[in-house]
């Protein structure tokens, strides 16, 4: 690895033209399909990570690198941008993560700068205003944190991915049992399509909170790891463990699911196939 930023931080290699989108956690499961599907519609792309750029990475994009946890590179991260979709994430600091990308946003654009302040982005979770995780009370604040109107907004919740639903199957893969909660069901949804669709909500106008997205079926913990299972060639039990209080409540009335909202097309199956396909 090494590193080819100049002193802001950024390096450029030969974009398109114009105004840059940021994607934070742009190398990560979200932010890689979404960069790609940015690049494939010809909008500049600003890839924000903590890591160095890799020596052999030829993309057609500018490269921050920014550590947001501490703050370390962030103005120069945002200056000039023309949106942002923050795919960065913390399962504790969630909300404080998003307050430091909007401040650092709202410092380096506007008067005395010569650009408005960008659209931002977000990527939020189907349920976080009803399930109690924390993770999710976390995001439910971070979303609050957007809506106080400081930059223009959009935000988009999203059902969980497949590679979470079979991730889950695959690190249990030397237990006893495959351990789940119990009554749960999930609807999961491929990456590639949520980072499609942010591609298409972050190109225009913003728009608020939008419909939710969630993948083509609803189906039971249970199903589920047994299809991640034959994929897996995996034989153990599954044990349905019992989810106490609000957050059991929630998860058996499917608060988490968005069945109304199942525009997504590929299937788990077809997930598994792919990812099986690609080892």
């Amino acid at each position: 690895m090494t590193d080819t930023t100049g002193s802001s931080g950024i390096s450029r290699s030969s974009v398109p033209t114009g105004r840059p989108v940021l994607v934070t956690g742009g190398t990560g499961t979200l932010g890689r399909p979404l960069v790609d599907a940015l690049l494939a519609a010809r909008v500049p792309v600003r890839v924000m990570s903590r890591r160095l750029r890799a020596r052999d990475d030829e993309r057609p994009y500018e490269w921050a690198r920014c550590d947001l946890a501490t703050g370390v590179g962030l103005g120069a991260a945002v200056r000039g941008v023309r949106a942002i979709v923050h795919c960065a994430t913390h399962p504790l600091k969630e909300e404080t993560l998003v307050a430091r990308v909007i401040e650092a946003a709202r410092q380096t654009s506007g008067p005395p700068y010569p650009h408005p302040v960008p659209h931002l982005v977000y990527i939020s979770i189907v349920g976080v205003d009803e399930v109690p995780f924390v993770y999710y009370r976390r995001k439910l604040a971070a979303e609050r944190r957007i809506e106080g109107g400081e930059l223009p907004w959009t935000i988009l919740r999203a059902t969980q991915f497949h590679d979470l639903v079979a991730g889950a199957v695959r690190s249990q893969r030397r237990l006893p049992a495959v351990l789940l909660p119990r009554g749960a069901r999930f609807q999961p949804v491929e990456v590639r399509e949520v980072a499609a669709r942010l591609a298409a909500l972050v190109q225009d106008e913003p728009a608020g909170r939008v419909p939710d997205m969630g993948g083509p079926e609803v189906r039971t913990a249970a199903d589920l790891a047994r299809a991640a299972q034959r994929a897996l060639g995996l034989r153990q039990r599954i044990v349905g463990l019992p989810v106490p209080g609000r957050t059991g409540r929630a998860l058996r009335a499917g608060r988490n699911l968005a069945p109304g909202h199942a525009v997504g097309k590929v299937t788990f199956e077809e997930y598994l196939g792919t990812a099986a396909a690609s080892r």
